[in-house]
């Protein structure tokens, strides 16, 4: 028989196994494949964690065809930042004009899917889970880092400056990094936009695609050899066709 191909289901994780499950993914995608490090690299274990993963929500997309977990995303509310003591993403940014907004907000970070199911239909399901929670939670403004492979920002430098000049939030939404690294590095006459474009990776091409902005300077992480910005979705923003895609219909 021909192969069906893969069954999607997503809910949020629930056990100890469940946490195990998406942390071993990270390990396969951010260590083995992207070469990333830190504190809470376990080799022996084959995981990745770190202190705000007992204080989160863990979306979990599973094949089932396979039984796996191929797909996560960690959900960060302010009442989970409240019990971790922080969001993570105030390591690399000062958040102070979205904490201070008065906004409801959460957090998106550690997203990342099996090699074997990117390009397909596997973030749909991902990011149809994600608007679901975001109805129910009532939240009005989601952020969190996202990364280019590569700590050398002269390579960076034409996708750096076109989210710079392009995407760069307005003043009440604009977070900056602590450790300040210029992203308008060529001059905005210079960039040729389709290039730059073909080199922002997948993830933060999507956040544009709903209207999102990023913030003031990026974070180069040399733990997990990638060059971060700071994503910034605003739903009240968002016209009816973003509505659409981001809903996934729904």
């Amino acid at each position: 028989m021909p192969d069906a191909g893969p069954v999607f289901t997503v809910r949020i994780a629930e056990t100890a196994e469940d946490l195990r499950a998406a942390q071993a993914l990270r390990y396969e995608v951010f260590v083995r494949e992207l070469g990333g490090g830190g504190e809470g690299v376990d080799h022996t274990l084959g995981l990745e964690s770190d202190g705000f993963d007992a204080h989160a929500a863990h979306l979990l997309l599973r094949d089932e065809s396979r039984g796996e977990v191929v797909g996560v995303y960690r959900l960060m509310t302010e009442d989970h930042a409240r019990a971790a003591g922080r969001f993570y993403s105030e390591n690399e940014y000062d958040l102070s004009p979205l904490l201070q907004s008065g906004r409801k907000l959460l957090e998106l970070g550690r997203s990342c899917l099996h090699r074997d199911y990117r390009g397909g239909l596997a973030m749909y399901h991902l990011w149809n889970a994600v608007a679901a929670y975001v109805a129910e939670q009532e939240i009005e403004i989601l952020f969190g880092v996202a990364s280019f492979h590569g700590t050398d920002v002269d390579e960076l430098a034409e996708p750096l400056s076109h989210l710079h000049a392009s995407h760069l939030a307005p003043p009440e939404l604009r977070v900056r990094s602590r450790v300040f690294q210029r992203m308008d590095l060529v001059p905005p006459e210079r960039i040729d936009r389709k290039r730059a474009v073909v080199a922002t990776p997948a993830l933060i091409k999507a956040y544009l695609r709903l209207g999102g902005f990023v913030g003031d300077g990026a974070f180069v992480d040399h733990d997990f050899n990638t060059t971060d910005i700071c994503l910034i979705l605003d739903t009240a923003r968002m016209n009816e066709k973003q509505r659409r895609i981001y809903a996934g219909g729904a």
